[in-house]
């Protein structure tokens, strides 16, 4: 009886033994392109909430009519349906050309801004500098899975505004649409995580 449990013992340690590469690779392996993706998309949420604040400090009794700038990035064509259909690389090119058009909007905000004193100035600059950590990574991104790099026609923007008033209406409609894009570019590169990790 005893050499039966002693066979029985070896067996199960064997059995044990043989499954030990088994667990070894099953083991979960991190993914640095998937890594830099989440990257991404906590730097858009961070500039997502830094928006959201600065939204708070321009905020009007009544919507303000959308008209100044019609060089913004097009957002009313881009769906959460359209989400799971996003390839990597077009994908990625897109969002980085479409935030140099706003680091190109928002530094023309903050001159103009510093024109008229306006108190929100430092959080704006604190706004573009994320703005350019997240343009930068996204290259450093681009550049690891050969994505080609699109460029915009800088758009011509006046040199300076008037008004105070006019300061304000120009933040609140850049910051809103820029909102929008946030929310869409931090869904996107989360969608676009499990089609990074199988290249890696």
């Amino acid at each position: 009886m005893k050499l039966l449990v002693d066979s029985s013992s070896s067996l199960l340690f064997s059995l044990l033994l043989a499954q030990l590469p088994v667990f070894t690779s099953a083991s979960p392996v991190p993914h640095r392109r998937s890594s830099d993706l989440d990257k991404l998309s906590n730097q858009t949420r961070n500039l997502m909430k830094l928006t959201q604040e600065l939204l708070k400090e321009h905020a009007f009794d009544s919507d303000v009519e959308s008209h100044r700038f019609r060089s913004l990035p097009e957002m009313s064509n881009r769906s959460a349906n359209d989400l799971s259909n996003l390839e990597l690389k077009p994908t990625l090119s897109q969002l980085h050309a479409d935030l140099k058009l706003y680091e190109h909007h928002f530094e023309w905000l903050n001159r103009v801004s510093k024109k008229h004193q306006h108190p929100a100035v430092p959080k704006l600059g604190e706004m573009i500098k994320e703005m350019r950590s997240l343009i930068s990574l996204l290259h450093r991104q681009m550049q690891r899975i050969e994505a080609p790099k699109l460029t915009n026609p800088t758009p011509s923007l006046p040199p300076h505004l008037p008004y105070h008033f006019d300061v304000l209406q120009s933040s609140h409609e850049l910051l809103q649409h820029f909102k929008l894009f946030c929310d869409w570019a931090y869904r996107a590169f989360l969608s676009l995580k499990p089609k990074a990790s199988p290249v890696q």
